[in-house]
């Protein structure tokens, strides 16, 4: 973005944001929070911005399991509840899985329980030992995945995220997975679906993600609940036995 681009969508002078810019004028933290706002700066990268220039944080970082979060804490749940059969989970900034639903852990069995000790979901689904071995699709999903930590990585400069990104990244395709496949469209023309092999089927899913809208808590701003809907109407069939099997 350039300058005068950033001060049109500010609605600031480009005249002030360039002796901001060059040092000529400090900036005031109402100043900082509105162009952090506008950059859609990630609200963890807000409070160190703002440490930077000699302000103090705003923006709090609570435990998922504090008090105050609790009606938050039921949001999520009701979501993951409310997506059965659709397998979905909730997870931080780092993808650790910090709730799912039935319909979820259902389909990561047979994943080595080491993997389940402090679940992970990019682990999880391309580790050789995860789900990636089901994964029909594995190149096409995997290629996905590393594109979405580009983009957070890209936004945020998170060096914990880079490390994930250099681990799964190196990851050998597994053996069972197929092969690298083209990409298909044959179930959902209109997404790259999650082909996974389960037993003699095929199931065929589209991911929807869901966040807070208007988080001011970095725990919350940073929490993703990720669904699994049927792209398919065999796939909703085996999801809906599946559910019914488990009752």
């Amino acid at each position: 973005m350039s300058q005068l681009d950033l001060a049109l969508e500010a609605e600031v002078s480009t005249r002030h944001l360039s002796f901001l810019e060059t040092g000529k004028a400090q900036p005031s933290r109402d100043m900082l929070l509105h162009l952090t706002e506008t950059l859609a700066v990630p609200l963890r990268e807000r409070n160190g911005i703002l440490v930077a220039a000699g302000f103090a944080p705003v923006f709090g970082e609570r435990r998922l399991d504090d008090p105050a979060l609790a009606a938050a804490r039921l949001a999520v749940e009701t979501v993951l509840c409310g997506s059965e059969p659709s397998p979905a989970l909730a997870v931080d900034r780092l993808w650790n899985v910090v709730s799912a639903n039935k319909a979820a852990t259902g389909l990561l069995r047979g994943v080595h329980p080491s993997l389940m000790e402090k679940p992970n979901a990019l682990r999880l689904a391309l580790h050789p030992q995860g789900v990636g071995p089901r994964i029909v699709n594995y190149a096409e999903w995997r290629a996905h995945i590393l594109a979405r930590l580009r983009h957070q990585i890209a936004t945020s400069g998170d060096i914990e995220l880079e490390a994930l990104m250099k681990e799964v990244a190196a990851y050998p395709e597994p053996a069972q997975a197929g092969g690298r496949t083209p990409h298909t469209l044959d179930h959902a023309p209109f997404i790259t679906p999650l082909r996974l092999r389960a037993g003699d089927a095929i199931l065929s899913f589209m991911s929807v993600m869901t966040t807070f809208g208007t988080p001011v808590d970095i725990t919350l701003s940073e929490l993703a609940i990720e669904t699994f809907f049927a792209a398919d109407a065999q796939t909703a069939e085996a999801l809906r036995t599946m559910a019914a099997d488990a009752r």
